[in-house]
């Protein structure tokens, strides 16, 4: 059983505490993962995935965004800031790879960004290139730039007229709450993320996963989106430094597939030389919570080793 711990430290706006929990392996690290959670959860939902990469020698760490988790103490969940909040959460992430990175300063480090994590990770990636060894992406997607637009401008609108920490249900309805319809889960076939019932139940029974996010929250990570789509952008990413993208083919965050293809594209015109897509078919959102799960974690940690090895 690996070691858990949390650590606190300050939020990139000045107010909040960023929770964040470590789980240490038995005897000597061979490297550290740093996961970067979705919307509408929390580390806490990856406490099997660190304990499957602490078993293969990793130190596995994550924080709480603000508006998530053991971070919220105001009751404002699915709120990040009333401006600039993706600005604030992506410090907050760079601020754990720091002190983790001062704690095991010479051990390999893995981002491992999953849904809006993803989205995190790959603004860390282009705004601090060179200070990871290796990235993966679970449940990424790059949706249409005109499509981007338009939701960031109403959720804008809907900032301006009822309050950046207003939950709209029409937002909401035309994102996340669309997706269930596009994969249209049988009756006790689990829902969007996973095929798992007992998994997709859980998630609904988890009281720091039942809430919607706000207007502003959908507007700045709507930004954030659009930014790292852009090819002057990601340009500015480490092109020798590995990356892997892992998702079902009926994911709708990755457009059945059709969106993660997109981005590794996009990686590849921008100079990213080693770039891995890994398609589960029949899979769903939350490849790290479906039926094989323990397929996709070895698949993962078998390319982990392959491109940490030391030469």
């Amino acid at each position: 059983m690996s070691q858990r711990r949390t650590l606190t430290y300050p939020s990139a706006d000045g107010r909040h505490t960023i929770r964040a929990v470590e789980w240490l392996p038995d005897g000597t690290p061979r490297g550290v993962l740093q996961i970067v959670h979705g919307i509408a959860e929390h580390m806490g939902r990856y406490a099997h995935v660190a304990e499957f990469f602490t078993r293969r020698g990793y130190v596995v760490c994550g924080e709480d965004h603000l508006g998530h988790g053991a971070t919220v103490t105001d009751g404002k969940y699915g709120f990040f800031a009333p401006e600039g909040g993706w600005d604030l959460v992506v410090r907050d992430v760079y601020a754990l790879r720091r002190l983790e990175g001062e704690r095991w300063p010479d051990l390999p480090y893995v981002l491992l960004g999953h849904s809006m994590g993803s989205f995190l990770a790959r603004t860390c990636l282009i705004r601090w290139p060179g200070t990871v060894d290796a990235a993966v992406l679970s449940g990424t997607g790059q949706e249409r730039a005109a499509l981007v637009a338009f939701g960031r401008g109403v959720s804008g609108l809907l900032c301006r007229w009822r309050g950046p920490d207003y939950v709209s249900p029409l937002v909401y309805a035309l994102s996340l709450g669309a997706y269930n319809a596009r994969v249209h889960p049988a009756p006790g076939q689990g829902d969007w993320t996973t095929r798992d019932s007992e998994m997709a139940a859980g998630r609904k029974q988890d009281p720091l996963c039942n809430f919607r996010p706000t207007v502003s929250m959908f507007r700045d990570m709507l930004g954030g989106i659009a930014w790292i789509g852009r090819e002057e952008n990601v340009r500015r990413m480490d092109g020798d430094m590995p990356i892997y993208l892992f998702s079902g083919d009926r994911d709708p965050v990755g457009d059945m597939g059709a969106g993660v293809r997109r981005v590794a594209a996009l990686f590849r015109r921008c100079s990213c030389r080693d770039v891995t897509v890994r398609l589960y078919p029949g899979g769903r959102h939350e490849m790290l919570n479906e039926p094989e799960r323990e397929q996709v974690m070895e698949e993962l940690a078998v390319w982990l080793a392959d491109r940490l090895a030391k030469p």
